[in-house]
């Protein structure tokens, strides 16, 4: 669910980057008005125009944005998905903005609806990772779920994860998780393992879920046969959208896919101003 106030912290942000806008500011003068509309030219599903409407709203508080389409639809080329009216100036610097936003994030939901139709029957969900654009990660977030994923930890704070180089400088699994617990804290707990003695060793200190880290495929069924259902299993490391179904049918419950983030291809969409 986006947090409205850091929309407006991130547009904000990205306006400070971009602004003063000195080509639209010398030609058009403040009183005059226009309206645009958000045209798609790609195939995929539509995400960020709460970030949209708030990039004109930060130039122009009288500004009205009209949504034809909501986040997490399919769209195509040729559709109107927004229009947004506003003084001249407003729209013209806050067209890069506006479109950064919707462009990455849709690609980001483009590309998670991509992951979870491929898996649809299995019982495996799709999550993101933190491989997020730093500052960025509400956004990166909130892609995946309009695109039907899942999300993991937003953050370092959210639940404990003890990977490789936890395990490796506390001596053992064990080690590790007893400190955690020596602490008395809420949060949930994932342990990562790498092969068969590690998710041994996890399994017997009962976490929330374990992570089977850069496994074969035989190595995710040996590892769902052995947990037999005592704990959640997370498959994660180098799975692409041509392996990502015979993963989910080594009958992993969560599927974690860094790329959803990390390696965006924006939608093609342009703003067209109409009057």
């Amino acid at each position: 669910m986006l947090d409205s106030q850091l929309v407006r912290t991130l547009v904000q942000r990205a306006l400070d980057e971009d602004l003063p806008d000195i080509t639209a500011e010398s030609i058009f003068e403040p009183g005059e008005r226009g309206t645009a509309a958000f045209v798609i030219k790609a195939d995929g599903i539509l995400a960020g125009l709460d970030f949209a409407e708030a990039t004109f709203r930060a130039l122009d508080n009288s500004s009205i944005f009209t949504r034809d389409v909501r986040d997490g639809a399919r769209v195509a080329p040729g559709d109107v998905v927004a229009e947004v009216s506003a003084s001249v100036i407003a729209l013209l610097s806050g067209e890069r903005t506006a479109l950064n936003f919707m462009q990455r994030a849709s690609g980001i939901a483009t590309a998670t609806r991509r992951y979870v139709d491929a898996v649809k029957g299995t019982k495996a969900k799709i999550y993101d990772t933190r491989k997020t654009v730093p500052g960025l990660r509400h956004l990166d977030k909130y892609a995946v779920e309009a695109g039907g994923g899942q999300n993991h930890r937003h953050g370092l704070h959210d639940m404990f994860l003890i990977k490789n180089n936890h395990i490796d400088r506390a001596g053992s699994i064990r080690a590790a998780v007893e400190r955690i617990r020596a602490r008395r804290m809420p949060q949930q707990l994932m342990i990562e393992v790498r092969d068969m003695r590690e998710l041994g060793e996890a399994l017997a200190m009962s976490p929330d879920f374990i992570l089977l880290d850069n496994m074969s495929i035989l190595q995710l069924e040996a590892a769902v046969a052995t947990v037999a259902g005592r704990v959640p299993l997370e498959a994660s490391g180098g799975i692409t959208i041509e392996t990502v179904r015979q993963v989910a049918e080594t009958g992993v419950e969560r599927i974690s896919i860094g790329a959803l983030t990390h390696s965006v291809t924006a939608m093609d969409i342009s703003m067209r101003i109409r009057s």
